[in-house]
């Protein structure tokens, strides 16, 4: 092939490659690439979303007070403990593993927490920071157990879900319960702590400005290694977009109390570690460990320490998790951790989009999950219904999302995407 004949060659190639960038720019394009997605079985957070929107038209529709702004505060407070905890959930899923004692871990912390703070005079600081430092140990503890000893994660953590709980019950002893000192910073953050307006507003405007900065630098990468690329007018569609979805919710929930400052943790948490997990290398591992173990040995990974982080993770947002319950109910009690915080917390996980088979999920998943599972519980305690149908629900739509996870995983498979 002669040197002008490979030049009219390159010339065509770049010329097409281009005809698609502009393509995929238009409004067209980017509804036939999301419907491609679609199809391949990358859904993203599409089955969460339409089902959030499917739940909220129901119970709007049986109760008007269900989405009006009171209500939506307070599902956020209660969102927030929970959430964390599923948090944990993502990280040890990621991996294709499990943990089923968080919800006794979070027990253990909160009566940590208030024995220390209430029986033994410690300031809260210290004893808030004890009770993580415990909830990282036992996740050190399950690494220990599942890397050196080859101990299943499912059989540690159903052993850790009995030696937390009566270690808990062992903490409060024949009361049963500590009450918290009702108007201390902590169970104020837990009860009644909103966002100064000026401040929700600021925040929603950054969450924008970071998806475009984000989008932008991403962007511009791609061009340099020669790769199709967002224009800069699709990124700042997108980023305005969600600036105002955002600044319209802060808008609405600040019409009544405003938006929760554990809430806003809780989100920060969700940002932050969705952030280590798409762009960090650690991050990477985690979904090469979980998609396949054996070709992340022989890529090079260290497969045991980053179980042994995924564990720790896990536990320490437990921790977390119970010391906001604490906060939330004002006491550490025999009931704390009990119920159906494992389920919820896992549920959350899987129903928010984290794969049980592992190797594929977002931080969001969290977030995500945890609203569907809470606007569940708050409309029906609005409509006076048992917590029977609750339970149903909620397993229900656990099975929905776990059969979509499934058919997408094979989906994915067909497409080459897997």
């Amino acid at each position: 092939m002669t040197d002008d004949t490979q030049q009219v060659s390159t010339a065509r190639l770049l010329d097409r490659r281009d005809e698609r960038v502009a393509h995929a720019d238009t409004l067209g394009g980017t509804v036939g690439a999301f419907v491609d997605r679609v199809r391949s079985g990358d859904l993203g957070s599409l089955p969460v979303v339409v089902g959030l929107l499917i739940i909220c038209t129901a119970f709007q529709s049986l109760n008007p007070v269900f989405l009006a702004p009171d209500n939506l505060v307070n599902l956020l407070f209660d969102c927030s403990t929970v959430g964390v905890i599923s948090l944990g959930i993502v990280c040890i899923l990621m991996v294709g593993e499990i943990d089923l004692s968080v919800g006794s871990v979070s027990g253990f912390s909160s009566a940590l927490v208030g024995v220390l703070w209430v029986n033994q005079d410690w300031p809260v600081a210290l004893a808030i920071v004890t009770a993580l430092v415990l909830g990282a140990a036992i996740g050190a503890l399950y690494a220990f157990l599942f890397n050196r000893l080859g101990m299943p994660s499912f059989v540690s953590t159903l052993s850790g879900l009995l030696a937390w709980l009566g270690l808990q019950l062992y903490l409060l002893g024949s009361t049963g319960s500590i009450n918290l000192p009702y108007g201390s910073p902590l169970v104020n953050f837990g009860q009644m702590l909103v966002m100064p307006p000026i401040v929700s507003y600021a925040l929603a405007a950054l969450a924008g400005v970071v998806v475009f900065a984000t989008g932008y630098r991403m962007a511009a990468r791609r061009r340099a290694a020669g790769l199709s690329a967002s224009s800069l007018g699709r990124l700042l569609l997108k980023g305005a977009l969600v600036v105002i979805v955002l600044e319209f919710v802060v808008y609405y929930l600040n019409l009544a109390r405003g938006v929760p400052w554990m809430f806003g943790l809780f989100v920060g948490l969700c940002a932050v570690m969705n952030y280590a997990l798409k762009r960090t290398k650690w991050g990477r591992s985690m979904s090469a460990v979980g998609g396949n173990r054996e070709a992340a040995r022989r890529a090079g990974i260290n497969v045991r320490r980053i179980h042994a982080s995924a564990f720790m993770l896990c536990s320490t947002l437990a921790a977390a998790g119970g010391i906001l319950a604490a906060a939330r109910l004002a006491s550490s009690s025999q009931q704390a951790g009990t119920g159906d915080v494992n389920l919820n917390a896992i549920a959350a996980a899987v129903i928010g989009g984290t794969s049980l088979f592992g190797g594929r999920g977002s931080a969001y998943s969290a977030l995500l999950g945890i609203i569907v599972i809470q606007s569940i519980a708050s409309g029906l305690t609005l409509l006076d219904l048992s917590s029977s149908l609750r339970y149903m629900i909620t397993g229900a739509v656990l099975a929905v999302a776990v059969i979509v996870d499934s058919l997408a995983r094979r989906s994915r498979v067909s497409h080459g995407r897997a």
